[in-house]
């Protein structure tokens, strides 16, 4: 396994391939995205313990996205079953997948209490509860810092598992050579993630200025709001499918990447 070099630009191809891989197969790949949504929701939902959970299995589901993604390359169905594909695949990655699990959750929460600390819990509570705050609380500099200070933390954090679930799965890398080959491909291939993610920024405001602009059109104001969530939801199945090309090129493997037998 090598870490590659690729051109600014591949962050766009990433994109594209992340949309026409979704293309093959839109049930299947929305209803896992689905599933993973439910999934993290019912897990942050039990008392005090419900958020440590989600984040420790969260690495493990992504890489589950991701296996999907390849099946649906190869032109296969991807099964609800891959989507814990991370948590089937032997004692051994089973242990290194909660491992990394556990050391995402504890960077997580470090970084949300950070947060906390910032502005008194305003910023925590509206991302851990999903509800909007007033207008006044947003516009307070103890919001907007608290807001700034987890983005900082949680950036680095990102990147150290970026790759680290599928260099786990698909290349037998320990916890922590994993998180090592994640920032280091991540900051090699900087520019094209970069790339990819202004790209996806774009997709996204191009769908809610098309909504809007639609039902306006239309003249049913209503409408942008029933069709906003579908929209975003599609976008964000065609974002997490994307994930798997940007391991893929990043990484020389040795053999041609497969799904390891439980």
């Amino acid at each position: 396994m090598k870490l590659k070099l690729v051109p600014a630009r591949t962050g766009a191809t990433w994109v594209k391939l992340g949309m026409q891989t979704y293309a093959k197969q839109p049930l299947a790949l929305t209803g896992l995205f689905f599933m993973f949504m439910a999934l993290m929701s019912v897990a942050t939902m039990v008392p005090l313990v419900g958020l440590p959970i989600a984040m420790t299995v969260l690495p493990a589901i992504t890489l589950g996205l991701m296996a999907a993604t390849l099946e649906a390359t190869q032109g296969k169905f991807p099964m609800p079953l891959l989507l814990l594909s991370g948590l089937r695949a032997g004692p051994v990655k089973l242990r290194a997948m909660l491992s990394l699990g556990a050391m995402y959750a504890a960077g997580f929460m470090c970084a949300m209490g950070v947060s906390y600390v910032v502005d008194g819990g305003g910023f925590a509570n509206m991302y851990l509860g999903g509800h909007v705050p007033d207008k006044d609380l947003m516009a307070s500099g103890a919001f907007m810092a608290a807001m700034w200070t987890f983005i900082g933390l949680h950036l680095p954090l990102s990147l150290l598992f970026w790759h680290a679930p599928a260099l786990v799965y698909w290349h037998d890398l320990t916890p922590g050579k994993a998180m090592f080959f994640s920032i280091v491909a991540c900051f090699r291939n900087f520019w094209a993630l970069t790339v990819f993610a202004l790209v996806w920024m774009a997709v996204m405001v191009a769908m809610v200025l098309g909504i809007t602009a639609l039902s306006s059109l239309l003249g049913s104001p209503g409408l942008a709001g029933t069709l906003l969530f579908p929209g975003l939801m599609l976008v964000a199945s065609m974002f997490f499918t994307s994930l798997y090309f940007t391991f893929r090129d990043s990484f020389e493997a040795d053999s041609p990447l497969e799904e390891p037998r439980p």
